[in-house]
């Protein structure tokens, strides 16, 4: 199975896209239940009863969900120097072009869309294009790189066809959908096929673990940020892969769950930023390795190794040999699970976490607490707070710890873990510190970091 999937590739599924260098690069037909808020999960219904049976009629759903879904169109303004001189000095003609394509979702009548991140990634402007060819001028409100999914924001002067919201939770293997977006530029196409798995962690994806829906209908690049919706027309996942080892569809696609995109939505509308839940432990998933070297029997689950000092886990009494087995109520029998799970969870919401300790289970309630940190920009990482106590293997008193790789090609450098204790020249003690000393720096100004890894060895780079 290794060998295999070194040989996946895992695909964005965004039109050609050349980004740039760094420096160094109203039918009666559906429910008539008036809207109180534009993004709530809408049952919907259709007359003769819900669709089912043997014969699945996929045409009514496949009808609504093409309008609702659009062609979005990056454009990016890039300098074009016209010989060597104005290379390394700057100069040039200002030119714009088309950087990449995608797909997008109406969630709301007002002109609300979703979309992948990378869709919309380095935009400097972004059209949209609907179903009926009216295009519009779209804006980013916010956007979640960790999770690939975006909000954008059109204004029409009508009021717009769009999707409701599904319980992607309550989806099942097996379960019919559809994709609609608009692969190779060919806008509104549809495609039908079935859940394959739920909670997928493609890991290769971007080294950041993440909880896909899998489905076997046909998506293609230019699907990205396109619907996945069930025989209802409700939308219960946001395109965003596909593994394939040709870059085209062989019947492995993945898309973000309903449930999270629509938690990340209604974060940005309310907070103007992400909310995330954590937990508080670390650890690994059960499988046979894990079970002889912690000598357990159990096939299934999450193994604690340990528990975040001040967290809500240690709080609750969460410990260092627990075994989680569900949360919830939700089996937890692999990471995407728990990860999946708590991504769609907030700061303070309370979790019923069952474990398994010396072979009893356990139910404890966990609130979950608010990971602070923050993303520099330059450096393409994100850092968060890191105690004293945590600091003493490095063998230093002060500083903060990358917590996630923003930028790809730093991602095989595994820098997660490693303390940032000085910025030119200056101890930093927390992420306050951080964002001070660097909120007057421009972008082409150098920047004086002092890395230390876990084993205590120290290293200065000076960023131009």
């Amino acid at each position: 199975m290794k060998n295999f999937a070194k040989m996946l590739l895992v695909a964005i599924l965004g039109g050609s896209i050349t980004l740039g260098a760094y420096h160094y690069f109203e039918e009666e037909a559906f429910s008539t239940t008036p809207i109180s808020n534009p993004i709530s999960t809408l049952p919907v219904t259709y007359k003769g009863g819900p669709i089912g049976g043997t014969n699945v009629d996929f045409t009514e759903a496949a009808e609504r969900t093409v309008h609702a879904v659009v062609h979005v169109m990056n454009v990016q303004i890039a300098r074009r120097p016209r010989n060597m001189q104005e290379y390394f000095q700057g100069g040039g003609e200002m030119e714009k072009g088309l950087a990449g394509t995608g797909s997008g979702v109406i969630i709301s009548q007002d002109g609300y869309i979703v979309t992948n991140n990378h869709v919309i990634d380095g935009a400097s402007e972004l059209e949209v294009t609907m179903n009926n060819n009216k295009t519009y001028t779209a804006k980013v409100v916010g956007s979640d790189p960790k999770a690939d999914i975006a909000l954008l924001k059109i204004d029409a002067d009508e009021e717009l066809p769009y999707l409701p919201f599904g319980d992607s939770e309550a989806t099942r293997l097996g379960e019919w959908v559809l994709a609609v977006g608009n692969p190779f530029n060919l806008t509104s196409t549809v495609t039908a096929g079935i859940i394959s798995a739920k909670a997928r962690d493609i890991d290769e994806f971007d080294g950041n673990p993440q909880s896909f829906i899998q489905t076997d209908a046909a998506i293609n690049p230019g699907n990205s940020g396109g619907a996945l919706v069930n025989i209802n027309g409700e939308l219960i996942g946001i395109n965003t892969a596909i593994t394939s080892q040709t870059g085209s569809y062989v019947g492995y696609a993945f898309a973000v769950p309903s449930n999270l995109a629509r938690k990340i939505v209604e974060d940005i509308m309310e907070y103007g930023n992400v909310q995330h839940g954590i937990l508080g432990v670390a650890g690994a998933p059960i499988n046979p390795d894990i079970a002889k070297q912690f000598e357990t029997s159990e096939s299934q689950g999450f193994y604690i190794k340990s528990v975040e000092p001040g967290s809500g886990a240690e709080k609750a009494g969460l410990k260092e040999g627990d075994i989680i087995k569900a949360v919830d109520g939700k089996d937890i029998n692999k990471f995407a699970d728990l990860s999946g799970y708590l991504n769609t969870k907030r700061p303070d919401d309370v979790v019923e976490v069952q474990l398994l300790r010396n072979g009893n289970l356990k139910t404890i309630p966990v609130t979950l607490y608010k990971l602070n940190t923050y993303k520099i920009a330059k450096l393409g990482v994100e850092v968060k707070d890191i105690t004293t106590k945590e600091l003493k293997p490095y063998g230093i008193n002060s500083g903060v710890v990358i917590n996630n790789v923003t930028r790809e090609d730093l991602a095989r450098y595994e820098l997660n873990g490693v303390v940032i204790s000085k910025i030119d020249g200056e101890s930093v003690k927390n992420i306050d510190q951080v964002q001070n000393l660097l909120k007057n720096k421009g972008d082409s100004d150098p920047m004086n970091i002092s890395f230390v890894w876990p084993d205590g060895k120290q290293q200065q780079i000076i960023f131009q």
